[in-house]
């Protein structure tokens, strides 16, 4: 093997490695970068002798723990972070205000879930039987602890 394919072996080994820790969890690329990268360090060791294998090896180690520090600080995690707060709460599903018969409104379509008016409050429903596009008509069908659900119904007014 010659000098130029043993530093692409290196090369790639260290970039799955990087890889693995940033982007790519799961271990398959993780392993067949400390597979190259170990690979790659006995071949230098056989071709070139204990001196620059041991050369290699260090500056390997010193480049995976540099890499290690650099994504592990906190700053380098917010580019990669959520900065936005949910404010979406759980339907508060009060058994005056809602019953099983109580009619409403899409507002948004539900695939299956998705929002609509009931009684001139805003909450999540889920439709059982199919999807149904915004503003038609819909009726509660059960509720069960926080989840609402509705079917659309047949009105006269939304056709």
């Amino acid at each position: 093997m010659n000098a130029t394919l043993l530093i692409i072996v290196l090369l790639v080994g260290l970039t799955l490695l990087a890889l693995e820790i940033v982007a790519l969890p799961g271990g398959l690329a993780g392993i067949c970068g400390v597979g190259l990268l170990i690979y790659g360090i006995i071949e230098s060791f056989s071709i070139w002798g204990a001196a620059v294998g041991n050369i290699i090896l260090i500056t390997c180690a010193a480049i995976i723990t540099v890499l290690l520090i650099i994504f592990l600080k906190a700053k380098t995690w917010k580019r990669y972070s959520l900065g936005e707060e949910s404010d979406s709460v759980v339907n508060q599903v009060d058994e005056k205000n809602f019953i099983v018969g109580t009619r409403g409104t899409t507002v948004a379509r539900l695939a299956p879930t998705g929002k609509a008016l009931i009684d001139g409050q805003l909450v999540e429903v889920h439709a059982i039987n199919k999807f149904i596009d915004p503003d038609r008509p819909i009726e509660i069908v059960a509720i069960e602890g926080y989840r609402i659900d509705v079917c659309e119904i047949e009105d006269k007014r939304f056709d």
